[in-house]
């Protein structure tokens, strides 16, 4: 019997192990595609657009720096410069022979283009010049199918209109070092960024820079842009307004480089805005801006003249004679002597077995305070110091504002020095000694003044106040409604000072400039509406020896210039309403090695007659003051 065959047995064991293996795979595939194209799908989404968009930061426009006019002392400008990518050129050195036919291409520029083809990828452009002028640019348009690969492209620049005149205050710009980068401004990290370096570029430089844009680029595999798919512009930075007048400003630059070495602090002595802030001679901040070369910077720091010091805020100098105003505040208000005191000059002075001279070497006999102040005679200042002794002197001179930093909103200021008995002690182990006191009596010996602090003190002089500089005008920019008398910032608070003894030191100021035997009559202001009152100052730099005493003080072009005396001079005006002070100092007696009377009171001359014919309450500048002012004046 034949046994029916079986039928083949599809479902085996093993068939559904392996079946069932199969299944548990796919589902986890599925499982797994589920979970990175639904639930992970915003993450990778998110991966895959930082490989294909790259977040670049754009650069705002620098905020400008104005005059309390609005004219720009500092603002920004288009610039051109000519790129190529190696990759679009056929061949980079004929690409750069072609292009030379148009635009003017240095041998430097040549190998540093070739040099940074090299090194970087093709697709990257290469900076060949910058600065091109607009002709230079369209030139370059016009030929793009004879020059394959160049391109122009367009910036800012930072551009200082006035060149030397008012760098000092206003400072400049120069690139990102690597001390810089510990911020998390992102416009720090661009390689063309530029931050400022002195003066108000420095000081404002976080309000000036504003905040950086961005623009979001499609991007190939190797970062090669594709195209732009959105754009975000920065926030421009913040204007700057200064109480600066450059007219001003200009004149006062004019009258101390005539001389050299010099600075000139002008104020309004009821606001205590700076309107000029002179340092002679000068640097031009484009050139820091641009970049110096070594060659450049070794000229400016070996210059003997120190061009790149602000003389007028970190120059520290004995204030001469221009201190003797204040030592008769000092003495009138302590007692010590009064309106209708006399002391005799012989032309000598002696203490102890020292003897401290005058001047005028026959003296000038009996005289009171204010024929003193007048004639500038030593011998009475030596007499009073003696009486006031120095702690008493010292502690005047502080109200006044010296020896100590006033706050103005530039880097760089210094201190200068008022000493005290306790000072000398504690600095050198030595008591002060009486000889000492009479030779500060005279603004010499340890004493040392800034010229802002010279123009603060004669700005407290006039108002009684406690009147403090600044360089930022807080109204802005000034319109042409101006008040017709200045009106006191009522947060200088009062010096408590007599008026009676005020006036009859201010008094004496104008007999300086005023009268005959003054020792600046020859600087007067003739206007009568305009007369200025005034003070002068020659400060010894170098200890006079009998013999060089016997052939007069260190003045005159005979005696090197290191060791002639400083010209110094602190005025006001107009005399008969006091708003606008000034100080110069003219360092080692200016081209003429002059004295005070000499060579400082002319300039405060024609700085003051300038500043009171620009006042607004006489009548506004028939138009702002410009670049191209002080290029037809030049």
């Amino acid at each position: 019997m034949l046994r029916e065959p079986t039928k083949p047995r599809f479902l085996t064991r093993r068939a559904m192990l392996l079946g069932g293996g199969k299944l548990a795979l796919l589902g986890v595939l599925m499982g797994r595609l589920y979970y990175l194209q639904v639930i992970e799908a915003d993450r990778y989404t998110m991966l895959s657009d930082k490989n294909r968009i790259s977040i670049r930061i754009l650069a705002p426009p620098r905020g400008h720096i104005l005059d309390r006019f609005g004219v720009p002392m500092a603002t920004n400008a288009p610039t051109y410069r000519a790129e190529v990518v190696a990759e679009e050129a056929d061949d980079v050195e004929d690409t750069l022979d072609e292009l030379a036919k148009l635009i003017p291409i240095t041998d430097s520029e040549r190998r540093r283009v070739l040099r940074d083809v090299r090194r970087k990828h093709k697709f990257v452009p290469v900076v060949i010049c910058d600065k091109l002028s607009w002709d230079q640019m369209a030139r370059i348009e016009l030929n793009t199918l004879e020059l394959p690969g160049v391109s122009s492209t367009q910036g800012l620049t930072r551009v200082y209109p006035f060149g030397k005149t008012a760098s000092h205050l206003v400072g400049y710009v120069a690139a990102v070092a690597e001390k810089d980068l510990s911020g998390d401004d992102p416009l720090l990290e661009l390689p063309d960024f530029r931050i400022g370096r002195n003066g108000i570029e420095k000081s404002f430089d976080l309000e000036l820079r504003g905040v950086a844009g961005n623009s979001q680029v499609e991007v190939d595999s190797v970062g090669r842009v594709v195209r732009e798919l959105a754009r975000k512009e920065g926030t421009p930075g913040r204007d700057v307004v200064l109480g600066i007048d450059m007219a001003l400003q200009d004149a006062a630059e004019r009258a101390c480089a005539e001389q050299g070495s010099a600075s000139c602090v002008v104020m309004d002595a009821w606001t205590g805005e700076v309107l000029a802030l002179v340092s002679t001679p000068s640097y031009d901040p484009t050139a820091f801006a641009a970049g110096l070369s070594s060659a450049q910077w070794k000229e400016l720091v070996t210059d003997p003249q120190r061009p790149l010091s602000d003389k007028a805020i970190s120059g520290v100098y004995a204030p001469g004679s221009t201190f003797k105003p204040l030592m008769a505040v000092a003495g009138l208000e302590d007692g010590v002597i009064t309106a209708d005191t006399e002391f005799f000059c012989p032309g000598t002075f002696h203490l102890g077995n020292s003897v401290f001279h005058c001047w005028k070497k026959g003296g000038h006999g009996h005289l009171s305070v204010r024929r003193a102040i007048k004639e500038s005679c030593d011998v009475f200042f030596y007499s009073l110091a003696n009486l006031l002794g120095i702690d008493r002197m010292a502690a005047m001179a502080t109200r006044f504002g010296l020896g100590q930093t006033l706050g103005i909103e530039i880097p760089g200021e210094h201190a200068g020095l008022i000493p005290t008995a306790a000072w000398k002690k504690a600095t050198t182990g030595v008591s002060w000694q009486r000889g000492e006191t009479i030779s500060c009596g005279i603004g010499q010996s340890y004493i040392s003044v800034t010229p802002l602090q010279l123009c603060t003190y004669t700005a407290r002089l006039i108002t009684g106040l406690a009147v403090r500089p600044t360089l930022v005008r807080s109204q802005g920019i000034m319109k042409a409604a101006a008040p017709m008398k200045p009106v006191p910032n009522p947060a200088f608070g009062p010096l408590g000072l007599s008026r009676e003894h005020v006036d009859l030191v201010l008094n004496g100021m104008y007999g300086v400039v005023n009268e005959p035997h003054g020792t600046a009559y020859h600087a007067r202001i003739e206007d009568p509406t305009m007369l200025m009152g005034g003070k002068t100052g020659t400060a010894q730099v170098h200890h006079i020896s009998a013999a060089e005493r016997e052939h007069g003080h260190l003045t005159g072009t005979s005696v090197p210039w290191k060791y002639r005396d400083h010209a110094l001079f602190i005025a006001f005006a107009p005399f008969d309403s006091p708003r606008y002070v000034c100080a110069v100092v003219v360092e080692h007696g200016g081209l003429i090695g002059g004295e005070g009377g000499a060579v400082a009171a002319p300039i405060a001359h024609d700085v003051l007659l300038e500043a009171q014919k620009r006042d607004p309450a006489r009548k506004m500048p028939d138009r702002p003051f410009t670049a191209e002012t002080t290029v037809a004046g030049t």
